[in-house]
């Protein structure tokens, strides 16, 4: 599987949507504190995962 930005940005919102609709269905908090406080948190800190992978990546196909 090859991993261009379509992709990427793809499995990274499946995932946001899949943890904001397990956390409303699992009734653990009030689904507004989960769309309003959650979920950007989720979409932030996933940004942040993704832009220090891609720096990783390019520092390792550099190294080689």
């Amino acid at each position: 599987m090859e991993f261009n930005l379509t992709t990427t940005a793809g499995v990274l919102l499946a995932l946001i949507v899949a943890g904001t609709a397990v956390l409303s269905a699992a009734g653990v908090m009030a689904t507004s504190t989960v769309l309003m406080m959650v979920t950007p948190a989720m979409l932030v800190f996933g940004i942040i995962c993704v832009a220090v992978g891609v720096k990783h990546g390019e520092y390792r196909a550099r190294a080689s």
